[in-house]
């Protein structure tokens, strides 16, 4: 048995002691005493609790893998995260005005991946355990929205028809205005007896959408997801900001960074969170990877009227990033890039002559480094936005606005 005194919450969530120690479910200024294995203590006891310990909320939190944090306080947790930012930009030698992390509500979660299993005679739906690959069911989760705890039933449905005895299903589910859009990954071929099965399910569950390994199988109603004036039905699994509430504040804070640029370029665009609501008040070129995500926001665009002209390019950015000089025709760029960052496309950007850059990041460390490499380009970091949508987590987004 060891007993350590708790620094700092660790990236992951952890508690953190001297020697980077990890303690799971310990927070700053605690004393614990446990086992320590593989660089790990278990808290077997805690000596001195931290005034920011609460009781978690949940009923399923401790064995369930969703969330890390709910044995601590809203304003630690909010704190934590800004603190993650700035503490990031400080290793690259960067300071910046980081403001307060702004909080999506519990059962805010529109978008969730959920396993589900074939048992014996029924199914498990839910969340991995803790550093566990068990299933835990969880029909008192805080973070899911409703709808999403709704479609349980369902989904242990699809398991049963679609599952193999010995695999597992990974079920993406997304709240749209047509109904839930269900992506389905890890299931059996669908022959024709399969289909007929996965649509009678679909339809019973009232779903707008069931995608299976890849496929659509059952399309019901139209899974339109809304950026700005713009009604989009993105491709199967697509992604989605995680909460309405945190896409809100990111798409402000990219207004915000672009200002009043009229010309911009939108760099990982995805299906068109931030390049819709930006073509209100100026020109968009998307750049994306994925031709069908283009072709989603494309037609969105079509569809809505009265937007200002959007362009679309597929390209793979980590392949072939914007070279310097194909950013002369943009007064800004929006950049948000995978949680690995994207230092060729950044290099090119701090090369090029564009004096605006709104950068939105799912990651201070990589983050900063990027941040870093734009200033020594001669730009200047202004105001960073700090969004947490994965509350009780330890993922943290931000924005930040570089102008030069």
């Amino acid at each position: 048995m060891r007993e350590v005194t708790v620094e700092r919450i660790g990236l992951r969530g952890d508690g953190l002691a001297a020697g980077g120690l990890r303690v799971p479910l310990a927070l700053p200024g605690e004393m614990v005493r446990g086992p320590v294995e593989d660089g790990l203590l278990a808290p077997a006891e805690i000596l001195v609790a931290s005034p920011d310990r609460v009781p978690p909320p949940c009923p399923h939190f401790g064995v369930c893998g969703g969330c890390t944090l709910q044995h601590a306080s809203d304003g630690l947790l909010a704190a934590w995260k800004r603190e993650a930012v700035v503490r990031a930009l400080a290793a690259q030698g960067v300071e910046a005005d980081v403001g307060p992390t702004r909080v999506s509500p519990p059962r805010s979660r529109r978008r969730a991946v959920l396993a589900a299993r074939r048992t014996r005679k029924t199914a498990t739906v839910g969340f991995h355990g803790r550093r566990s690959t068990a299933i835990v069911d969880v029909p008192g989760c805080l973070l899911l929205r409703p709808e999403l705890l709704a479609a349980r039933q369902a989904l242990a449905e699809l398991a049963r028809a679609g599952a193999s005895r010995s695999g597992e299903l990974r079920c993406t589910v997304t709240v749209s205005e047509g109904g839930l859009d269900v992506d389905v990954s890890g299931g059996k071929p669908a022959d024709a007896g399969l289909r007929r099965e996965l649509v009678a399910v679909a339809e019973r569950a009232g779903f707008a959408r069931l995608a299976w390994d890849g496929e659509t199988v059952a399309a019901l109603r139209p899974a339109v997801q809304r950026f700005g004036r713009a009604r989009v039905v993105p491709p199967p699994g697509a992604f989605l900001q995680a909460t309405a509430e945190g896409e809100a504040a990111l798409v402000a804070a990219v207004r915000a960074g672009v200002g009043t640029a009229r010309r911009v370029v939108d760099l990982f665009a995805g299906c068109g969170t931030f390049t819709l609501p930006l073509s209100e008040r100026a020109e968009v070129h998307a750049v994306e990877g994925e031709a069908a995500m283009l072709a989603a926001l494309d037609a969105g665009w079509r569809a809505a009227g009265g937007l200002r002209r959007v362009g679309t390019e597929a390209r793979d950015l980590y392949r072939r990033p914007l070279l310097p000089g194909e950013f002369a025709r943009f007064d800004a760029a929006v950049i948000d890039p995978p949680r690995a960052g994207a230092e060729a496309q950044v290099r090119a950007l701090a090369a090029s002559k564009i004096a605006t850059v709104a950068a939105v990041s799912c990651n201070p460390v990589t983050f900063a480094r990027d941040a870093a490499i734009l200033i020594s380009a001669g730009f200047r970091l202004g105001p960073v936005a700090v969004v947490d949508q994965f509350r009780w987590s330890g993922h943290v987004e931000l924005v930040g606005r570089f102008a030069r």
